[in-house]
């Protein structure tokens, strides 16, 4: 019982990591983006928008690369193609 939780505890410390890494590369290259494709100046309303924008994905993509939960099936799918 105690190693499931322990194996629970590092999957879900792996998976925070990624997605921590994953919101601080996103939102790097989405202002990146803004900047190159924009005249817009980076304001603190530009990056609340690019975090918005980015933490949404990155969870997403933090579930389909885990290959758990509901996107299991997606990603069986997608990989096998």
């Amino acid at each position: 019982m105690k190693l499931h939780k322990l194996k629970r505890h590092k999957r879900l410390e792996i998976f925070l990591e990624f997605l921590i890494f994953g919101v601080i590369m996103g939102v790097a290259e989405d202002l990146l983006a803004v900047v190159l494709a924009t005249d817009a100046q980076i304001t603190w309303k530009v990056i609340w928008i690019v975090i918005a924008v980015t933490i949404p994905f990155a969870i997403i993509g933090e579930l389909i690369v885990d290959n758990k939960g509901p996107f299991k099936k997606l990603s069986k799918k997608l990989v096998r193609r």
